[in-house]
């Protein structure tokens, strides 16, 4: 059981939603993930939303007009992403053992796993996690992950990775670092409990 399952029983999706509902509704800017990955790859481009929850950035990464699938593990996550977006495929799956292409997917251009995924899939599972991710990726793609590094930047039930740990997981799968950024708004990362890395496919 992934620490987002074990912590959430499962259930956790209309509240999830609602708290991105609220912070919307109040005019702050919840398309963070989106916009970067926007300007990452061109419009058109084949998205994979890994550890997608509610569908945020995957729907409004194809509102900007790429091609996205959206993955969870949690049904309850899936199912409001459904009710939002049905037209939109998600697929529910643990990301350490996803493999779409084996169904006939082509690779994708860009992963994009937002909202502290790495930490909160199940102990033990996370280089696989990572590696899986990478497995979905044509040559020269993106993997784009963004993670607290600290308490004060996760979830009580998130367990701390280290960007070390990360890197030799990308190492690992064939990856090699791009950049790395301290928010989704693209401010160059300083040190501090909150990282977003861009890794690129060794093959490309």
């Amino acid at each position: 059981m992934t620490r987002w399952s074990d912590a959430t029983g499962g259930g956790a999706g209309p509240d999830y939603a609602a708290r991105f509902d609220a912070l919307a509704a109040a005019g702050e800017d919840v398309h963070g993930e989106a916009a970067l990955c926007a300007a990452l790859v061109p419009v058109g481009s084949r998205v994979l939303d890994a550890g997608c929850g509610t569908g945020r950035v995957a729907i409004r990464l194809a509102e900007l007009g790429y091609e996205v699938t959206g993955t969870d593990v949690d049904p309850s996550m899936l199912a409001v992403a459904r009710e939002r977006a049905p037209d939109l495929r998600w697929v529910e799956a643990d990301l350490s053992t996803l493999d779409l292409l084996a169904g006939g997917d082509p690779a994708y251009d860009l992963v994009v796993m937002a909202g502290n995924v790495v930490p909160l899939v199940a102990p033990g599972t996370e280089a696989a996690s990572v590696a899986r991710a990478a497995a979905h990726l044509r040559p020269g793609g993106l993997l784009v992950v963004g993670f607290g590094l600290d308490r004060a930047h996760l979830p009580p039930a998130a367990g701390l990775v280290s960007l070390s740990e990360y890197d030799e997981w990308c190492g690992a799968a064939g990856l090699e670092p791009v950049r790395r950024l301290a928010t989704w708004d693209g401010q160059p990362y300083d040190g501090g409990g909150y990282a977003v890395s861009i890794h690129v496919t060794s093959a490309g």
